[in-house]
């Protein structure tokens, strides 16, 4: 199952992948920005509460794809860009089983538990 999901998570990286080409951008862009989304764990700084909280706003498919709609519908690369890179990020991330976060802690994520081997 491990492999299945990752190899899904490969595919939708691809997809993102494939959708910033069609944007016209240079890959400087894409390579400056795909780490960007992680600066979302500053809120555990804080506490855990705050820091999932943050992070899975910055690491959650479905707003990805909001703002990439928007972007869209809108005409606006740079919104389109934004949700291209949140969705391309958190595919990456969950490929190497970094995923949504719990309150407990950092390392405790909805794909299991961080450097846990399943």
């Amino acid at each position: 199952m491990n492999f299945l999901l990752k190899t899904e998570e490969a595919f939708m990286f691809g997809v993102g992948v494939f959708a910033f080409s069609l944007l016209g951008m240079s890959w400087w862009w894409f390579v400056g920005f795909i780490l960007l989304p992680d600066v979302g764990m500053i809120g555990y700084l804080h506490n855990s509460k705050s820091g999932s909280w943050l992070y899975n706003l910055f690491h959650h498919k479905g707003i990805a794809i909001v703002i990439g709609l928007l972007g869209y519908l809108q005409s606006s690369n740079w919104l389109l860009f934004a949700g291209i890179i949140l969705f391309t990020h958190a595919s990456m991330d969950r490929m190497f089983g970094y995923g949504l976060k719990y309150e407990s802690g950092f390392k405790f994520t909805h794909l299991g538990e961080i450097g846990v081997k399943a």
